[in-house]
């Protein structure tokens, strides 16, 4: 039994009536940069936790599902992924993922917020523990910028780690970006975006899923997954094709990777293909 002097954080999700709270020992970090406020708590349960403007982010007991299941489904739908852009991801743990695959050439990181990746480094070192890779580029800088900026068909894989849609990260959930995204890929390439609970969430989904349509993505695919730190405990990645198809991974290709994971492995892939989003 947790003492009556316990303190705890709790997150308010109030457009459904919803709560989930933390008993915490210590307050690790605190800061306030030009885009939001950044917070990093010691937990009893479940390890180091970060909060960015009030909403959490991640802990060290659960972030293992949401960056596999953020990177390797779509990596391994890729028949190349050589060139990859993570857009987002400052704690850097869906590059660790993503820098697992042997076949990928380059990923570059653009995170907005450089202080984001330096808390990571100091609080959660496991997640940052490939950002030295020679085929690592972390750029501090607008996402929306540099996907405009980026050229034409030169990107294999896409993946958008945002944070909700508010503050910095709203323009990730528009058209103009979503469209952006089609024109850097290359045909065949991927495009994937945290897109929230599919049990709390289903309009922002369905916004989604229309952007990527109306860019022209010929295939696009909701995986769920469980995330116990974020409302619901149901957290979900869509993906969109460019002129090609979504597919599960083959077995023996996942297992010529030797890639070690936690939760994800090719039945978990198809399973969460087979999902049917309420």
């Amino acid at each position: 039994m947790l003492p009556s002097n316990q303190k705890w954080f709790t997150e308010i999700c109030k457009e459904a009536g919803y709560g989930v709270s933390w008993s915490i020992e210590s307050h690790l970090a605190h800061e306030k940069t030009d885009f939001q406020t950044i917070d990093v708590y010691q937990t009893t349960h479940w390890g180091k936790m970060m909060v960015i403007d009030g909403f959490v982010m991640l802990t060290t007991r659960d972030n293992f599902l949401y960056h596999e299941m953020m990177s390797h489904p779509t990596l391994f739908s890729h028949p190349n992924p050589r060139r990859v852009l993570v857009i987002g991801g400052g704690d850097c743990g869906t590059l660790r993922e993503v820098l697992r695959h042997s076949e990928v050439e380059r990923c570059t990181q653009v995170e907005i917020d450089e202080q984001v990746t330096r808390l990571a480094e100091k609080h959660f070192p496991e997640l940052c523990e490939s950002n030295d890779d020679p085929r690592a580029e972390l750029i501090f800088d607008d996402g929306l910028a540099h996907i405009r900026n980026t050229e034409p068909g030169s990107l294999d894989v896409i993946i958008v780690d945002s944070t909700d849609p508010i503050g910095p990260a709203e323009g990730l959930f528009g058209p103009e970006f979503v469209a952006d995204c089609y024109r850097a890929l290359a045909d065949g390439g991927i495009f994937v975006q945290q897109s929230e609970s599919p049990l709390l969430h289903q309009h922002l989904i369905a916004g989604i899923r229309d952007n990527m349509e109306k860019a022209g993505f010929s295939d696009i695919k909701t995986l769920g997954f469980p995330q116990p730190c974020y409302p619901s405990g149901w957290w979900s990645a869509t993906q969109a094709c460019k002129n090609g198809e979504l597919k599960p991974a083959d077995p023996a290709r996942f297992q010529a990777s030797a890639i070690k994971t936690r939760y994800y492995n090719p039945e978990v892939h198809r399973g969460a293909l087979a999902t049917t989003m309420p």
